[in-house]
């Protein structure tokens, strides 16, 4: 039985990972396997900033995609956790019966829909104005080479 508790927190916790697809669908599930893909590109451009310095273009092109990865997972956790018990246990309990309570909103369930709600907005609030301030840094440069 697939629970939708653990599910939720897998999703906010290790969704970057692609812990909660493995969880849900097996070690056969594609997204799960790419997920890491742009999670590590991240860290890549993270690791570039603190090599090169904030002017380094690739980097403002990988560490989005840190973000919108967590800030996806986030999403996916939020609807997880609030999926109703009949649609979860119709979706991933295939054999149990509608009201079975691995498909049940339990409070560390409520609890981790609000952490990854809270955490979510803030990390993609966060890559939508690292992804704007560079790029606009961007084009001012590209403004002064053009008018010199």
């Amino acid at each position: 039985m697939k629970n939708k508790t653990l599910a939720t927190w897998l999703t906010f916790l290790g969704g970057p990972l692609g812990l909660h697809r493995f969880y849900l669908r097996g070690l056969g599930d594609l997204l799960g396997w790419a997920l890491p893909i742009p999670t590590a590109l991240g860290i890549y451009g993270i690791e570039r900033v603190q090599q090169f310095g904030q002017d380094d273009a690739l980097s403002w092109l990988l560490i989005p995609l840190l973000g919108f990865t967590i800030a996806g997972c986030a999403l996916n956790a939020i609807i997880y956790g609030l999926m109703t018990t009949e649609k979860w246990n119709a979706r991933f309990n295939l054999q149990a019966e509608p009201e079975h309570p691995a498909g049940a909103t339990r409070w560390l369930t409520v609890f981790g829909v609000a952490a990854a709600l809270m955490i979510g907005t803030g990390v993609l609030m966060a890559s939508i104005a690292f992804s704007f301030q560079r790029y606009f840094e961007h084009q001012i440069e590209e403004g002064r080479k053009i008018s010199q």
